[in-house]
């Protein structure tokens, strides 16, 4: 299956979603994986392995190389794409896989909705975005919370973030027609501002979060 979607991002940048419909052997055949990343996949297995794969063969379509470079893993664990000096990040939840690439501090995170996630709310809420839940929208609302702190953990990249006292998402309404708010990263001597993305697709809310330098557009 192509693309489910493909934007362009101005004034620089590309987000991708690709729904999974295919087995494992179908990415295995299209990736020409070199042995670091083989390295990296060859304990994953089931889902998880197609979803690592799906992720890698969607940010390759992306790229728009003909001869496709690899996807490894800094000292922190950071993915990142050989020979560009774009900033990458992907996630995946079950059938579906985002992939966000811009020159400047992006993340990503797809997530399918759960009612579960009231059970861990007090571990990444703070008080202030609590309070802004409402009752019609708290399951959704509480999503894009998450993904936004998922995605800003992934643009800081070094690990070792709390979700309350690091990671800062100032309080919104939410918008089901999908949205945007901001987000803030301070640990040590990082401390960023970044503009935030979030909508729902079908039982999937997506998040993105983009270093704010900026207007961000898609194009």
């Amino acid at each position: 299956m192509p693309f489910l979607e493909h934007h362009f991002l101005s004034p620089e940048g590309e987000l991708g979603i690709w729904k999974i419909d295919e087995d494992t052997a179908f990415f295995e055949s299209k990736l020409d994986m070199q042995e670091k990343e083989q390295q990296l996949v060859v304990e994953l297995k089931g889902h998880r392995r197609t979803e690592w794969l799906a992720s890698r063969f969607l940010l390759h379509l992306m790229s728009g190389r003909d001869e496709r470079a690899a996807c490894l893993k800094d000292e922190f664990g950071k993915p990142y794409l050989e020979d560009s000096f774009y900033h990458i990040s992907m996630s995946h939840s079950r059938e579906m896989t985002a992939v966000i690439a811009a020159p400047r501090l992006v993340g990503v995170d797809i997530q399918k909705l759960v009612g579960k996630i009231e059970n861990i709310a007090h571990k990444f809420m703070r008080d202030e975005e609590l309070q802004s839940l409402k009752t019609e929208s708290r399951l959704e609302h509480l999503h894009v919370y998450w993904g936004a702190k998922e995605a800003l953990y992934k643009a800081y990249g070094r690990k070792s973030l709390d979700f309350r006292t690091h990671i800062f998402v100032e309080p919104f309404d939410y918008d089901l027609s999908g949205g945007q708010c901001s987000g803030r990263v301070v640990k040590d001597d990082f401390d960023k501002k970044f503009e935030i993305h979030y909508r729902r697709i079908d039982d999937f809310i997506l998040v993105y979060a983009w270093e704010d330098i900026g207007d961000v557009r898609i194009a």
